[in-house]
């Protein structure tokens, strides 16, 4: 990459955010645009998280983009080498490979008023853009929370990662582990990690809501009709679509009507679960779809195994390789795995990028984050995020989402097309407070603020910024188009340089 490049468009990630990106203003006929990635490979959280037993819990069918359908999955709910290796031939297939600066982590980007450009610092060299998309999705920084005395255990000898940067050179056979957490990845690794350790602790703050995981191979058969007849993948996945779209009014409207899923997912716990404390221990006391609801049909099984203990309680402090839970429970272990999550509602990239106005996007997110459409943020002209605040979901795939946004960001390119000239759009403050409020009004009646638990959907101030109230087409019809009255055109002043 040049000192002085200039693009039209610099995308941030090259997860499935960027490389939708990528493809979608290849597909508009733009060609002047880079992926920056930190790291020497696309993948984003797919290339990162490579934990034991790491795999989608949305059907893979759904899990994939509608332009670029692949027959030949392997199961039905797919593991991370697979979707990894899809992302891999996206690439390929799309041509993305000389769009990508592999090993380019974005230190900085500031917004020049006079130039009306993005000047980016990155790990390897400086750039300007007209135009930035920002991918690099919530789940890409792992959290890990300040245990005191955490360095003691490392200084005694003692292992510890987070699950999103799984160590493969530490042998965990025959090892004492503690496992802190049970949020997605850990239902996937206990299970995964429990027959050849030693020992496994689990630290379990909070019990989640687990259903079966309803998994299969994909027979020869059905990948055979899926390539020969293109229209039967499409009607597999406009199915799964339709049947989580019903699902919605559930979480949204009606949390009562989750009642019958609470009894399913009792069950499951019943059939492995024969210990009543135990069983005591794993049920959660909050509505079933207040934190996202976990698959998996090895979990309790293994939970159940003579060599785990559950502590119904977090990780308070560290002495050495003693670990203290905050209910006065000590275990020994010799490995620490955090399945503790990611900065999700202050996503890192937020303390990178300086507005018009001076001050970094974290700053005018520090009450909470807030954009206009879940993609632009007032202040910050011609920047847009994919899986912005307010699009997550908690019942279907992403990608769907990602696909609305990139609708939108088709839009928001030709509209800068039609304005012509050195042009760029900020969205009015008025505007993205009113689309908030809708959001916020609306996230009143769901699960997700009505089911009494505290999750990572909700920021510091108690407002759920992560997840859409609504349903997939709905946001699609939301971001069909950009509606150039929510923004204001900026244009080169008078006597700045050209």
């Amino acid at each position: 990459m040049g000192q002085h490049e200039h693009v039209r468009v610099a995308v941030i990630g090259s997860g499935f955010g960027g490389l939708g990106a990528a493809v979608r203003l290849r597909r508009e006929g733009i060609t002047d645009f880079v992926v920056l990635e930190r790291a020497d490979s696309v993948g984003g959280t797919w290339r990162d998280n490579s934990y034991p037993g790491c795999a989608c819990d949305v059907p893979s069918h759904l899990y994939s983009f509608s332009f670029a359908p692949n027959p030949d999955w392997p199961r039905t709910f797919s593991g991370q080498q697979h979707i990894r290796a899809y992302l891999e031939h996206v690439t390929d297939t799309f041509r993305l490979r000389p769009h990508l600066r592999l090993g380019h982590e974005v230190l900085m980007a500031r917004w020049d008023n006079d130039a009306l450009h993005w000047e980016i610092e990155t790990s390897r060299g400086t750039l300007t853009a007209d135009v930035v998309v920002s991918a690099t999705g919530p789940l890409s920084d792992p959290k890990i929370p300040d245990i005191p005395g955490l360095a003691s255990f490392e200084a005694a000898g003692g292992k510890v990662f987070h699950s999103a940067r799984w160590d493969h050179d530490y042998d965990l056979t025959g090892k004492r582990v503690a496992m802190i957490g049970t949020g997605a990845s850990a239902i996937q690794i206990v299970p995964s990690i429990q027959p050849r350790v030693g020992t496994l602790t689990l630290f379990q703050r909070t019990p989640p809501w687990v259903m079966p995981r309803m998994d299969r191979a994909i027979t020869n058969a059905e990948r055979w009709l899926h390539r020969r007849l293109p229209f039967t993948g499409k009607a597999r996945r406009g199915l799964l679509w339709g049947v989580r779209e019903l699902q919605v009014s559930a979480f949204t409207k009606r949390p009562g009507e989750l009642g019958l899923v609470e009894r399913l997912a009792k069950a499951n716990m019943a059939r492995a679960i024969k210990d009543p404390a135990l069983r005591a221990k794993l049920t959660p006391s909050y509505r079933i779809g207040c934190k996202r609801i976990l698959l998996s049909s090895d979990y309790y099984p293994a939970l159940a195994r003579p060599n785990v203990d559950v502590i119904a309680s977090g990780l308070a402090e560290v002495r050495g390789s003693t670990l203290l839970a905050a209910d006065g429970t000590r275990t020994e272990a010799d490995a620490i795995i955090f399945g503790t999550g990611f900065h999700v509602t202050d996503m890192p990239i937020a303390d990178r990028v300086v507005g018009a106005d001076g001050i970094t996007l974290a700053e005018a997110w520090k009450d909470g984050m807030e954009s206009l459409r879940g993609a632009t943020a007032a202040g910050f002209p011609n920047w847009m995020t994919i899986i912005g605040p307010n699009t997550g979901l908690g019942n279907s795939s992403m990608i769907l989402m990602i696909e609305s946004q990139l609708n939108y960001l088709a839009d928001y390119m030709r509209r800068l097309d039609v304005l012509g000239g050195r042009a760029a759009l900020t969205p009015r403050p008025s505007a993205v407070g009113a689309w908030n409020r809708r959001v916020q009004s609306r996230m009143e009646r769901t699960v997700w603020k009505a089911g009494g638990c505290d999750s990572w959907y909700l920021d510091a101030n108690g407002r759920n910024t992560t997840l859409w109230p609504g349903t997939t087409s709905e946001f699609r019809r939301a971001t069909k188009e950009v509606d150039l009255g929510e923004y204001e055109v900026v244009r080169v002043r008078e006597g700045a340089a050209r």
